[in-house]
This record gives structure tokens, C-alpha cells and sequence, in this order.
């Protein structure tokens, strides 16, 4: 693992595990001491994350972790309830036993973050299942318009979210995989509907109070 990749994992990590709640201030100078990089090298990573909405850059006031709104939040899940349970009849035209296989390993990688109580990779994983299906789909343009909002979700279920929201509460994706081999169309529609809807129900939509950061402690092993 490169040292920038290894950085933006623990920045992620402590993001999505609420270590940096919503809006805490990212300097770049503080980050440079705590990982003993470059400030250049801080600001690639920062500008990774702000790239998948996890961290904003503001000009002459610099990078802080996203807060998104309540009614963002609301809005981002509505958005995925609209699109994603109708996608399901084009992306079974495309399903076989190659594709059932692709995603029952990505939702074991999911059960074992989850098991191993790795909250961001499994928040990421979740992501990706979604927005996968979502290309297989065939529409370029919905698929990355879901990816978009996968990557928007993440941080909402970071900052408003609940283990709950990642976990078998919200429905198994192994349920939905085996709706798939069926090929049935309309409980695929059904399964998706309700899993969004669970998740946008598992939100506590309250503000957060901002807290003091040490960066040197939170990220010296």
C-alpha cells in the first residue's frame, strides 16, 4: 500500500467511525505533522476525499469534513429510492451465474468488515455493491449518477448513520442475489425499495456538536 492510499484509509477510517465528526477543520499543517508528510502530499489525499464528498476545500479557508445537511441526507436516499429498484429488469438481462458469483464475493468481503467491525470499509463496500449493480444495469448516465450518490451516501450514513444502517437490519444483500438467480423482476424491485427505505429510516438526523482535534494522536500508532 502506497503511503498516500495508506493515509486517505485513515482519514477515511476516522471520518466514517466519527474519530473527525461532521465539519471538523482539516489543517494542512497539522496533518503534515501527525502523518510526517509533506503538506503536498496531505493535499492530494484531501483532495481525494473531497472528490468523493467526504471532505469540502474551500478557497482561503481550507479543508474540513463534509456536514451534510438533514435535508441533503433525506434528499440523497430519496434520490437512490427513485432510480435503483427500477434499474433491476435491464440489469437482469445481463445477469448470470458469472455475475451472481462477482457479487456474493464482494458481499462476503461486506459480512467481514462488518464482523471484524471495520465501519468504513464496510460503509465503502455497501457503496460499491450498489453502484455495481447499478452499471450492470447498461445506462451509463443513471449508473453515474448512482455512483455519485453512493459516494454521497457514504458520508451521510458516517454522519448520520448507525451500524444498523450497514448491517442485516436493512436487508442481506444475499437476499437480493438470490432474487436475481430467480430472475424475479418484480420482488428485485420490492427487495431494493424497502432495503433504501430502511436505511433512509435507520438516519438520526441530528446536528452534531463540534469537538477540539488532536491529529497527532488520533493518527501516531
Amino acid at each position: 500500500m502506497s503511503n498516500d492510499e495508506r493515509i486517505y484509509q485513515q482519514i477515511l477510517k476516522a471520518i466514517v467511525e466519527h474519530q473527525l465528526p461532521p465539519g471538523s477543520r482539516l489543517p494542512e499543517d497539522r496533518l503534515s505533522e501527525a502523518f510526517a508528510v509533506s503538506r503536498t502530499g496531505i493535499r492530494k489525499v484531501l483532495q481525494r476525499l473531497a472528490l468523493e464528498h467526504f471532505v469540502v476545500i474551500e478557497k482561503n479557508k481550507g479543508a474540513h469534513v463534509n456536514n451534510p445537511s438533514e435535508k441533503e441526507a433525506v434528499e440523497v436516499l430519496d434520490s437512490r429510492i427513485l432510480i435503483e429498484p427500477h434499474l433491476m429488469p435491464t440489469l437482469l438481462i445481463k445477469w448470470d451465474p458469472a455475475q451472481s458469483q462477482r457479487f456474493r464475493t464482494m458481499v462476503k468481503e461486506e459480512k467481514l468488515a462488518e464482523k471484524e467491525n471495520q465501519l468504513a470499509d464496510a460503509i465503502q463496500l455497501t457503496a460499491r455493491f450498489h453502484y455495481e449493480l447499478a452499471k450492470l444495469s447498461g445506462n451509463q448516465v443513471l449508473a453515474n449518477f448512482v455512483e455519485q450518490l453512493c459516494y454521497r451516501s457514504s458520508l451521510i450514513l458516517a454522519a448520520y448513520g448507525t451500524r444498523g444502517s450497514v448491517s442485516c437490519d436493512c436487508g442481506d444483500h444475499f437476499q437480493l442475489i438470490d432474487i436475481l438467480d430467480q430472475g424475479d423482476e418484480d420482488k428485485a424491485h420490492s427487495w431494493m425499495l424497502h432495503h433504501l427505505k430502511h436505511i433512509k429510516s435507520s438516519l438520526i438526523l441530528e446536528s452534531k456538536e463540534e469537538r477540539h482535534i488532536n491529529f497527532q494522536q488520533l493518527f501516531t500508532s
